[in-house]
């Protein structure tokens, strides 16, 4: 989801070196691709010093998900998205962040839990949860300033918040896909740009055309709606 900094070796407890250490290089690698000895190595620890933190790698996994979570949640919720007073605002102005952030390598802008579910949803049931956690717990974040859009404008069509929540995801981790299929960050990007046209499609909205006030995100109602 985010681009979390990386820390030098030398930096932070054992653990927390082996947590960034899985952060980046599953997300290169996956999962399975991953040893222990590689998790060791980049956080410069031994392997006594991991099987002190983490009785097995899928007890890293299920660790390492919640890490994900955790920094992520911090880094959300800082993000500029939320200033915008009109909550579709800053629903839009969420979508046009998560695209700015498309950017460098495929490792550093994809996202863990979404690389990790994909791989091991049969095999760990507990990494798949801990990842479904982070996943769901993400979207839950957008669903008020969604469900505020709808009751502003009046929006009665049979669709919730927390689905067009949880499509923001989908579209997102689809793009992640995309992205590393054709080794383009540019497909990404462009899922994105979809994504922002279907949620000004259900809310009726267009970007203004006057540019006022040099603001990307000033809406009109469209004339065509109802």
């Amino acid at each position: 989801m985010s681009r979390p900094t990386k820390h030098s070796p030398e930096r932070g407890s054992a653990r927390i070196r082996l947590l960034e250490a899985a952060r980046d290089i599953v997300r290169e690698k996956g999962f399975a691709a991953t040893s222990v000895d590689d998790l060791c190595k980049a956080a410069d620890v031994t392997k006594g010093a991991f099987f002190h933190h983490f009785g097995s790698k899928d007890a890293l996994g299920v660790a390492a998900a919640e890490f994900w979570a955790e920094t992520t949640s911090a880094f959300f919720a800082g993000a500029p998205y939320h200033a915008p007073d009109d909550p579709l605002e800053r629903v839009l102005a969420y979508v046009a962040f998560r695209k700015a952030i498309i950017a460098g390598d495929l490792k550093d802008f994809t996202c863990l839990v979404g690389t990790m579910a994909q791989e091991v949803y049969d095999s760990a049931p507990d990494i798949r949860d801990a990842c479904g956690r982070s996943i769901f717990g993400h979207t839950a974040t957008l669903e008020e300033d969604i469900e505020l859009a709808r009751r502003e404008r009046g929006i009665t069509a049979g669709w919730t918040a927390e689905s067009l929540a949880r499509h923001t995801q989908a579209v997102l981790q689809g793009g992640f896909i995309l992205a590393k299929a054709g080794n383009d960050p540019a497909l990404a990007r462009e899922s994105l740009d979809h994504l922002e046209r279907y949620i000004r499609h259900l809310f009726n909205v267009m970007e203004d055309d006057g540019n006022e006030q040099n603001d990307p995100h000033r809406m009109r109602v469209r004339q065509d709606a109802p």
